[in-house]
């Protein structure tokens, strides 16, 4: 539970440099007075649930909109973290087997190693959930993170861990030059920083560029209630557009929230074209979070999407969203939940369906010549796995966080769009209902916000660049090698003991 204070909006990371070298401690000398797996498994399960305990309760909050949903409150706020649980329990167990009272030195790398592939397991597994990696704690520490444009969130995690559980070896070394490993973990930090302020230095010399068009950003707080209460979806058109203060002389992209529009589909948009033609010219594009259909065979398929419009509501390209989130957006086992009375919180018809690819939406148009890769609310929190294709200019990601009420949850939400920046060297746009929107730079600094529960817009016009980052070239591939340095370490100290 304390580790959770280092996670956002308390950032206090000097405590993980207490509580994960008293959990190492323990599982050390737990290991030299027995070897039974079902005590270790509950040791870790125990660190796991105390920790998403604290850190994901806002989950629940999702859950009083509905009626319908209530009574599961109790078990979601249990549930999710004794779930989550079960990866931190495989750790401790993990390390039980391959740890029998080796050398100190190996013993943290391997109880690294085993925490850091079992993190990305959790992000990867049943279409995976890598919230709160420990490496968050350093989302306020830009210089240091910078190095994740190198060896991602999963590498630096690894180092994370790492780095936090150092300190243990001063009362567990073997002998005294083993200390030497926690003060090369503690000058690695010093470097990151050193290398983190090189970086920055770097990008704040480039080149910049102006374009002849802005993209605005818009951040509402419009309640949530919508959903429930019949709202007319004209009024919230009419608030969106006040918001966004359009001027029919500059030439702009408008990025508007996720799901703004409950009730109408993408294709039901132009209906309401008399709302926008005193207010957008030719010199203007609109991007908004919809809901779109699919009539095929007799079947209807529904997807959470953004779709792309000219000033006369003419749909010119859409995304539909291929990470949905179990139970907000579809229903697991639909056909027997729905007779108990279930369905996704975040319509009123049916489970959505997933999208085929994430695409690159090119707008290329007389006013306007841009590439963007589209992220719809929670896909922005998945390391390695935005896209494929590095050949965009900027990031777009839409989100409503109102369903996580005044928690912590905004906030950590906020915290992913600047790792995913910093991952891909590109400028990352959040426009967010409820929450927290931003313009981010390709170094994590967030250039522009608009703070929670707020109304405003941003404008982007001018950008530097960086070159293409490591990690965008080969993603995840890097972690894996990480993972062979950390093997090879193991043998050598192992070896290094034996002679």
């Amino acid at each position: 539970m304390i580790t959770t204070l280092s996670l956002s909006p308390f950032n206090y990371f000097f405590l993980n440099f207490l509580t994960f070298p008293l959990f190492f401690i323990f599982l050390i000398k737990k290991i030299n007075l027995h070897n039974n797996f079902k005590f270790f498994f509950i040791y870790g399960w125990a660190f796991g649930f105390g920790y998403f305990l604290t850190n994901l309760y806002w989950i629940s909050i999702s859950l009083t909109f509905d009626q319908n949903f209530k009574f599961l409150i109790p078990f979601t706020i249990i549930f999710i973290p004794a779930f989550l649980a079960i990866f931190y329990g495989l750790v401790t167990t993990v390390f039980m087997i391959l740890n029998p009272k080796k050398r100190i030195l190996s013993s943290l790398l391997i109880f690294s190693l085993i925490f850091g592939v079992m993190e990305f397991i959790r992000g990867s597994i049943l279409s995976g959930f890598p919230w709160n990696l420990i490496a968050y704690s350093f989302s306020n520490q830009l210089e240091i993170i910078s190095v994740i444009s190198i060896v991602g969130t999963y590498g630096f995690n690894l180092f994370c861990i790492s780095l936090f559980t150092s300190p243990a070896i001063f009362l567990l070394k073997d002998r005294n030059k083993d200390i030497g490993l926690c003060v090369f973990f503690l000058f690695s930090m010093v470097a990151l920083y050193f290398y983190g302020s090189s970086y920055k230095e770097k990008f704040n010399n480039a080149a910049k560029k102006s374009n002849d068009y802005k993209i605005r950003v818009v951040g509402s707080n419009i309640n949530l209630d919508r959903f429930y209460s019949n709202t007319d979806t004209a009024s919230i058109i009419k608030e969106l557009i006040k918001i966004s203060d359009p001027n029919i002389n500059e030439k702009t992209i408008f990025v508007w929230p996720e799901g703004m529009l409950p009730g109408i589909s993408s294709d039901e948009l132009k209906s309401y074209n008399k709302l926008f033609e005193k207010k957008f010219t030719q010199n203007h594009i609109l991007f908004i979070g919809t809901n779109s259909k699919l009539i095929k065979n007799g079947s209807t398929k529904y997807f959470n999407s953004l779709s792309v419009y000219d000033h006369k509501l003419n749909l010119l390209d859409t995304y539909h969203k291929i990470k949905l989130v179990p139970f907000g957006e579809f229903l697991p086992a639909e056909d027997f939940l729905k007779k108990i009375g279930l369905k996704s919180l975040t319509n009123n018809y049916q489970s959505f369906s997933k999208g085929k690819m994430r695409k690159i939406i090119e707008i290329k148009r007389e006013n306007f010549s841009i590439k963007i890769l589209p992220l719809i609310c929670y896909e922005i929190i998945y390391s390695g796995k935005i896209s494929k294709n590095r050949d965009y200019d900027l990031i777009i990601n839409v989100s409503e966080d109102g369903w996580f009420g005044r928690s912590i949850g905004p906030k950590q939400h906020f915290d992913h769009s600047i790792f995913r920046a910093i991952e891909s060297g590109k400028y990352l746009i959040r426009s967010a209902n409820n929450g927290i929107s931003g313009i981010i730079n390709p170094i994590g600094i967030v250039e522009q916000k608009i703070n929670f529960k707020q109304s405003g817009f941003l404008d982007y016009r001018e950008s530097s660049k960086i070159q293409p980052t490591i990690f965008s070239k080969y993603g995840n591939k890097i972690f894996g090698l990480l993972i062979l340095l950390y093997i090879f370490l193991i043998f050598s100290f192992n070896r290094i003991k034996n002679e």
